[in-house]
């Protein structure tokens, strides 16, 4: 049984662990190997799909920048091939990693095995072996097959643009336009319209990519976006109760503990279980990052592409670790000074010291990418749990005070 396999620990697999540590490794490397300690599997298909899924994301971002190094040219008079345009985005991750499982559970479930960016037939040399054991494949399966990576395809394609255009539209609400990266001299108010007419060609783009699909799929986006700006209506609260709490009000330490960091959700997404529902800070994470997640694959789904609960609650639980893990502890500093209630500004309010906030900030990271790896595997997506350990060992408790002392 798999949960047998992942139960034992092999030497080999006690060796991966051991290698997995050593920091001298690429962190994807270790990812990999950590992920093979923990659960037996190697995910040597995962990671030949995410050279496919790599060139199909490489391809759309590309076909979204060109549009707007265009514009852009228009804009700046200057050539389009000297525009350079690029923006720094971590938000399509958990596309790529969706795109992937859905790729290999095309590609495991037609015989012979289909490549999931091209839709050929990858015969291989154990072709004719297939074709003496009458595998190989009806041409309504393999048109079946075809006509399902497609329609995945379009969906990922509407999906990566739409997340890159949200991105944009908040980095433009915060004045944040540092990561709008073009290759002639601008200033200040130049990137900022650079920025504007980024968004404005994004959102285009992601008009018409919805056209093709039924209303559902624009309901499901539009329903994610709505719940993640309520979150951020909120933020002048947060910001007022955290500075109450940094003054010492007693009353406003226990409303931190209470109304962000274990706030119970009014009414319980089903997509999570009881253990999850009681972790520390759940509901405003989810409500910041996790929610524009869950709309994604709401979106495949009305589209007509099924996607597994529990793949859905490990990319969820991961995006949420990360989010803690990587933004909220490099920009502890800032959000400090700025008065930016997070995870880890919450901790450092509600500890005793500054060691035992970091050893919660480290506890809270587990939890969430602990079980996004567990799912991950419960569900044979080997990509996302090696995201998940990816993540985890990308992340470093130095940027925090304490980081020497904790325990």
């Amino acid at each position: 049984m798999a949960g047998d396999r992942r139960s034992r620990q092999t030497p080999p697999r006690r060796a991966a662990a051991t290698a997995a540590a050593a920091d001298p490794l690429p962190t994807a490397v270790r990812a990999v190997l950590g992920y093979y300690a923990d659960t037996g599997d190697l995910a040597v298909g995962s990671l030949e799909l995410k050279r496919h899924v790599d060139r199909f994301l490489d391809r759309v971002v590309g076909d979204a920048f060109a549009a707007v190094e265009r514009a852009v040219a228009d804009e700046f008079d200057v050539p389009a091939d000297e525009v350079g345009f690029d923006y720094d985005t971590k938000l399509t991750l958990p596309a790529e990693l969706t795109l992937s499982h859905l790729f290999g559970r095309i590609r495991s479930a037609t015989t012979p095995r289909l490549n999931p960016l091209t839709g050929a037939v990858d015969d291989g040399p154990l072709g004719q072996l297939r074709r003496i054991r009458g595998e190989t494949p009806t041409v309504a399966a393999l048109a079946d097959a075809r006509d399902r990576l497609e329609r995945v395809r379009d969906v990922t394609e509407l999906v990566v643009v739409a997340l890159i255009d949200g991105d944009v539209r908040d980095a433009i609400n915060d004045a944040e336009y540092e990561d709008f990266v073009v290759a002639f001299p601008v200033d200040d108010d130049d990137r900022a319209r650079i920025a504007e007419i980024a968004q404005s060609v994004l959102e285009s783009r992601v008009a018409e990519l919805f056209e093709p699909f039924p209303d559902a799929v624009a309901d499901s986006y539009e329903t994610a976006v709505a719940e993640s700006e309520a979150h951020q209506d909120r933020d002048p609260y947060f910001r007022e109760l955290m500075a109450d709490a940094e003054a010492g009000d007693p009353e406003a330490l226990a409303a931190v503990e209470s109304e962000y960091k274990f706030a119970n959700f009014d009414d319980p997404p089903e997509l999570f279980s009881d253990r999850e529902l009681s972790f520390p800070y759940l509901r405003t994470q989810y409500g910041r990052v996790g929610v524009i997640y869950h709309g994604m694959v709401e979106m495949y789904r009305a589209a007509g592409v099924e996607i597994e609960p529990a793949f859905e609650r490990s990319i969820v639980l991961a995006i949420v670790g990360a989010q803690i893990w990587l933004d909220d502890v490099d920009d502890y500093e800032a959000d400090a000074a700025e008065g930016q209630l997070t995870p880890v500004t919450a901790e450092y309010l509600l500890a005793d010291d500054d060691a035992e906030a970091v050893a919660r900030v480290v506890d809270v990271t587990e939890q969430y990418l602990g079980a996004a790896k567990a799912y991950a595997a419960q569900t044979n997506s080997g990509l996302a749990g090696i995201g998940a350990d990816y993540i985890r060992r990308s992340g470093s408790t130095a940027p925090l005070p304490g980081a020497d002392q904790s325990r």
